[in-house]
C-alpha cells in the first residue's frame, strides 16, 4: 500500500503522528503468538471467499421439487443439489467463530496496559495490519452474502426437508455435520444482512463486557484512531490502486461499525472521537459502485444513526 504513512490526527487532542505501515509490517518478538494465531485464520480467508463468491445455488432444482411433490426423482436431485451447499455454509459459519476468536486476541493485545491504544498501534504494525485484514475480509464477505439470495432460500429447504422427514432413503449423513443445533446457529447466522459484521460487533461488545478491568476508552480510542488513520490515507491518498482505496474504506467503515456498537454514544454523536463528516465525505468522494454497499453498512448495521444525538447533517450525508 505505498510507502510508510504519516498519519496526522489532527482532530483528535492529545493523539501524536504516527505511522502504520499497512503494507510491510512484521511480527516483533513480541507479537508472533498472537499474530501466529491470526495468521492461521487469515491464511483461509481467501478460500472462504472464493468458496462464497462461487455460491450458485440449488434454485432450480429446488423449485422442480416443490413443483412435483410425487416426484421421487426429482426430490432426490433437489436434496443431492442442497447437501453439499448447506456443508459449504456450514464451513463459512465456523469460519466466522474462529474469526470471532482471533480478533478478540487482537483486541486484547491492542489495548492492554500499560500502553495506551495509540502506543500500541504505533508499536504493534503487525498486528494492526491484521486487525485490518479481518475487517477487510469482514466486509468483503457481507458484499458477497448479500448478493446472494439462494443462501437463505438454500438452506430454508434444507431445514424443511429434514423436519418434515420426507426423504428417507437419501443422503441424510448430513445429520451428524449439521445437527439441529447447529443448523439453528447457521439459521440465526445466515439471516443477519451483514452476518460477518454482526459477528464481529458482537465479539468487540462481548470484550468489553468480560474485561470489566480495562478501561472502555482502551477499546474505543483503538477503534476511533484506526478510523482516523484511514480517512487521512484516503483523504492524502499515495496510491494508484482500486484495491488499496477499498481496502482502507473497508477497514474504515469496519471500525466506525464496531466503535457504534461499544461506545455508550456511538460513532454519530458530537462527542465521538471518529470525524464522522470526514468520514463520509471521502467514501462519497469515491466512485459511487464502490462506495455503495459501504454506505449501506453505515445505514443499516449501526446502533446510533438514528438517535436523537446523531446530528441531522449526519443524518442527511447517509440519506
Amino acid at each position: 500500500m505505498g510507502n510508510l504513512l504519516k498519519v496526522l490526527t489532527r482532530d483528535i487532542e492529545n493523539y501524536p503522528h504516527f505511522f502504520l505501515d499497512f503494507e510491510n509490517a512484521q511480527p516483533t518478538e513480541g507479537e508472533r503468538d498472537v499474530w501466529n494465531q491470526v495468521n492461521a485464520v487469515l491464511q483461509d480467508s481467501e478460500n472462504i471467499l472464493c468458496g462464497l463468491q462461487a455460491y450458485k445455488g440449488a434454485g432450480q432444482e429446488i423449485r422442480d421439487a416443490i413443483q412435483n411433490p410425487n416426484d421421487f426423482m426429482l426430490q432426490e436431485r433437489a436434496w443431492n443439489s442442497v447437501c453439499p451447499l448447506v456443508i459449504r455454509l456450514k464451513r463459512f459459519y465456523s469460519f466466522s467463530l474462529r474469526l470471532e476468536e482471533a480478533l478478540q486476541s487482537l483486541l486484547e493485545s491492542l489495548t492492554c496496559p500499560p500502553f495506551t491504544p495509540t502506543q500500541h498501534l504505533e508499536r504493534e504494525q503487525a498486528l494492526a495490519k491484521q486487525f485490518a485484514e479481518i475487517l477487510h475480509f469482514t466486509l468483503r464477505f457481507d458484499e458477497l452474502k448479500m448478493r446472494i439470495p439462494a443462501i437463505q432460500n438454500d438452506f430454508s429447504y434444507y431445514r424443511r426437508t429434514i423436519s418434515r422427514n420426507r426423504i428417507n432413503n437419501m443422503n441424510l449423513d448430513i445429520e451428524s455435520e449439521v445437527n439441529n443445533e447447529m443448523a439453528n446457529r447457521m439459521s440465526l447466522f445466515y439471516a443477519e444482512a451483514t452476518p460477518m459484521l454482526k459477528t464481529l460487533s458482537n465479539a468487540t461488545t462481548n470484550f468489553v463486557t468480560e474485561n470489566k478491568t480495562l478501561p472502555l476508552e482502551n477499546t474505543t480510542d483503538c477503534l476511533s484512531t484506526m478510523a482516523s488513520v484511514c480517512k487521512v490515507m484516503l483523504e492524502t491518498p499515495r496510491f494508484s490502486s482500486e484495491d488499496t482505496l477499498l481496502f482502507c474504506m473497508r477497514v474504515m467503515v469496519g471500525v466506525i461499525i464496531l466503535y457504534d456498537h461499544v461506545h455508550p454514544n456511538g460513532a454519530f454523536n458530537k462527542s465521538s472521537k471518529i470525524d464522522m463528516k470526514g468520514c463520509i465525505k471521502v467514501l462519497k468522494d469515491q466512485p459511487a459502485d464502490n462506495v455503495e454497499g459501504l454506505l449501506n453498512a453505515l445505514k443499516f448495521t449501526t446502533k446510533h444513526l438514528n438517535h436523537e444525538s446523531t446530528p441531522k447533517n449526519i443524518r442527511t450525508m447517509l440519506q
